[in-house]
């Protein structure tokens, strides 16, 4: 593959999986809740589909690190840096939408 076709391949699969994350924080509907359809009936559902959210976009985060693929661009600052602590904290959960920077 040509190099300029797999950046804009992981580009592309970033904005998916931060679409995805952002998806799952808002309780919307995701392609996770086809794959498991009667979890929705459990209170857990919610917490172990934000995970699996956030552990896709780590790990495609982690293949564009590793291919030199710029994905901090894709991100605000705060985003940017919650993705390189690689913990899904509460401050993650409460602040992910906030444009403003939040003081710890």
């Amino acid at each position: 593959m040509k190099e300029n076709i797999s950046e804009q391949y992981f580009v592309e699969k970033l904005a998916e999986a931060k679409t995805h994350f952002e998806r799952a924080l808002d309780c919307k509907h995701t392609e996770f809740d086809d794959l498991y359809p009667y979890m929705i009936e459990h209170p857990q559902f919610f917490w172990y589909k934000r995970y699996v959210a956030w552990s896709e976009l780590l790990t495609v985060v982690k293949l564009c690190s590793e291919l030199s693929v710029n994905w901090q661009e894709q991100f605000s600052e705060k985003q940017a840096e919650y993705i390189q602590k690689r913990v899904m904290s509460s401050k993650v959960l409460d602040y992910w939408f906030e444009t403003k920077e939040h003081v710890s």
